[in-house]
């Protein structure tokens, strides 16, 4: 197999765990009419990975649901439809950081040097109208978290800093208005999202999505009772910082997460992602905590019941 080919493969199902766990943060959409699921020799769904080859996949693996996130206009509805009319899984919603300034009227370079991709859901919306349509959609059933909401510094320049920070704390008050949990997107943003967040008074529930911090911000996580929920960044070789900030947080506050379709943990890095794979960081976790895989499962369980569903 070609290396091209196998990095657009979906890997295979691992092993299931000893108790089923929750993927609290995944992107997961709706088929497109007349797609059938495609498997190997072996069971193994093949891409494009269908809603059918998700729901199998999780259950052969030890999965037993996701949260599924829509964080831009196009998605805030078919979360919900998804979650609607699959038991397997719940929704989040929200404006993610990245989208904000579009949606504001900013169109400046950011630090990673792409020009802004302005499509017509920006157009047709403002920000508040944006945020008001997310408002209204996270009062449905299937919503249980506001989210992913946050600041991102790596795409975006001073303008679209301020927007990012307006919208952050608009999500911030909807999430305590709801009585929901908040889901933060946070990259290269630690001081400036702990701030606003002490600021504003954050909601009960508050979870740091894919954390990307050291020990530092995992102690300010700890005092402050805000939860770490890890991806497969936790699982790469030369990604010691998230490993360190695991070691230190109280187990109560851990989450686990895939972000599918990114971020496929070691050693499937760069192959599609999904919400089966979650074992694999689930695994590798376990390891780094020296603690029995039973053990960390029911942990995970545990604390995603009472962040999402209690």
């Amino acid at each position: 197999m070609s290396a091209k080919k196998g990095r657009s493969t979906l890997p295979p199902i691992p092993e299931p765990l000893p108790v089923p766990v929750i993927d609290n943060h995944t992107h997961v959409g709706t088929d497109k009419p007349g797609q059938v699921q495609k498997v190997d020799d072996q069971g193994n769904p093949r891409h494009p990975l269908l809603i059918e080859g998700q729901v199998a996949a999780m259950a052969r693996a030890g999965v037993s649901r996701a949260i599924t996130v829509g964080c831009e206009i196009p998605d805030l509805q078919d979360v919900i439809d998804l979650a609607r009319a699959h038991p397997e899984f719940s929704a989040a919603i929200a404006i993610h950081p990245n989208e904000v300034p579009m949606h504001a009227g900013v169109r400046e370079m950011g630090p990673d040097g792409l020009e802004p991709r302005v499509e017509e859901h920006h157009r047709a919306f403002g920000l508040d109208e944006a945020i008001g349509m997310v408002a209204d959609l996270a009062r449905e059933p299937e919503i249980v978290a506001i989210g992913e909401t946050g600041l991102d510094y790596f795409r975006t320049g001073a303008e679209g800093k301020r927007s990012q920070q307006e919208s952050f704390r608009a999500h911030i008050q909807l999430a305590k208005e709801l009585g929901l949990p908040l889901q933060i997107h946070d990259r290269e943003a630690h001081e400036d999202t702990v701030r606003i967040l002490l600021e504003d008074g954050a909601p009960d529930r508050t979870v740091f999505h894919c954390f990307s911090g050291d020990r530092h911000l995992a102690e300010v996580l700890t005092a402050n009772g805000w939860y770490a929920s890890f991806a497969g960044t936790v699982t790469f070789p030369k990604n010691e910082d998230p490993r360190e900030a695991l070691r230190v947080l109280p187990a109560e506050l851990v989450l686990v997460e895939t972000d599918a379709p990114y971020l496929t943990a070691h050693p499937h890095r760069g192959r599609p992602n999904a919400p089966y794979l979650v074992t694999l960081t689930v695994r590798a976790m376990a390891e780094i905590l020296n603690v029995p895989i039973v053990t960390l499962c029911q942990q995970l369980v545990d604390t995603t019941e009472v962040v999402y569903f209690r």
